[in-house]
């Protein structure tokens, strides 16, 4: 049985602090292209409703030459405390962009310094920055200067395995002013793959005074635990076990401010929510939100009799409600006492 020891209660009892910012939570939901739209975030905040969401990461080249935000900047006046993510690697236009997140609402603007993927970090963006040190600490400084809202970094531990550079560059972001910062403890060159390298997110720790959130192969509370011990770190972010998981941030943040667990969501609820989910994407984004929703009715297909054919046909639907049919028909079968398979942590992990 997994316990909250007293140390780690003690640490974890006072709000996350970043810069003038109080966070009642100390679990933070990732930015997740694709994905931490204000559907999703709505979703995740029903259980966890004290902790940061994260808007997916916005260009801000993109948003220099257009009059009208994008949509994934879209923010509810409701919805705190909330994130706007930016990437980019010019000061000035990350500068433009980050003014115009707090307008939008924005209690922080975080910079994404850790993407690996290639589109991103062939224009200088996302995790090449651990590689232009100099560029990102100019980054920083230029937005800390043009905002009066706390300013974040969220990064990796380096580019390889022969460039583990994250100790030397945290130092250079806190110096510049950031506020906080996130470490996924993956080099760009591991992706996704791999385990997360939870030690060096402890040693990035002992060597700041800002708070450091450690991000990177949190899937269950069990996870979270281990890593807040191991790592000392201020908070852990979720990411991938949030895919069709929404509820993974409020029992991490209920077991850290109680000690203890809620109960798992059934299959019959996890796909009322995928439900609640495909319908609310239609309504906020019309066709699109229906295209959109595939990917994460698949990832809420898993773990009961019948999921696998219900992900194949989740996969290709053309309507709103040809998702809604299908859903309410596998509800049905487990409702007539069709019995879960045994599920793991693992099983929410997609990508």
């Amino acid at each position: 049985m997994v316990t909250l020891s007293p140390s780690l209660k003690a640490r974890l009892s006072t709000p996350l602090k970043i810069g003038s910012v109080e966070i009642k939570s100390r679990v933070l939901q990732s930015p997740l292209s694709g994905v931490t739209d204000m559907v999703f975030r709505r979703l995740v905040r029903r259980y966890a409703p004290e902790s940061m969401m994260y808007t997916e990461m916005v260009n801000a080249t993109g948003l220099h030459y257009v009059k009208q935000l994008p949509k994934i900047m879209e923010v509810d006046p409701n919805e705190r405390p909330i994130s706007i993510q930016l990437f980019d690697c010019r000061p000035d236009f990350l500068a433009e962009a980050a003014v115009k997140a707090v307008a939008e609402g924005a209690d922080t603007v975080d910079i994404n310094m850790g993407c690996p993927v290639n589109k991103i970090t062939k224009n200088g963006g996302g995790s090449s920055l651990l590689r232009q040190p100099e560029v990102a600490e100019a980054i920083v400084r230029e937005v800390v200067k043009s905002v009066n809202v706390p300013v974040t970094v969220k990064t990796r531990i380096g580019w390889n395995d022969k460039e583990i550079t994250i100790l030397d560059f945290a130092k250079r972001m806190q110096d510049a002013g950031a506020q906080m910062i996130t470490v996924h403890g993956r080099t760009r060159a591991q992706g996704y793959n791999g385990n997360a390298r939870w030690e060096w997110i402890e040693r990035v720790k002992n060597v700041l005074s800002i708070p450091v959130i450690a991000n990177g192969d949190i899937f269950s509370v069990e996870a979270a635990l281990k890593c807040l011990e191991q790592t000392g770190a201020d908070g852990v972010m979720c990411s991938r076990g949030t895919l069709g998981y929404p509820f993974l941030v409020g029992e991490i943040d209920y077991f850290l401010k109680t000690g203890e667990r809620l109960p798992p969501p059934t299959p019959i609820q996890r796909l009322e929510c995928a439900r609640e989910h495909l319908e609310a994407l239609y309504e906020y984004k019309g066709i699109k939100g229906v295209r959109q929703a595939r990917k994460h009715m698949t990832w809420y297909a898993k773990g009961f009799v019948g999921a696998a054919d219900l992900r194949g046909q989740l996969s290709v639907i053309e309507s709103v409600q040809q998702g809604v049919d299908l859903i309410n028909n596998a509800i049905e079968l487990l409702t007539q006492g069709y019995e879960p398979e045994e599920e793991t942590a693992s099983d929410f992990a997609m990508v």
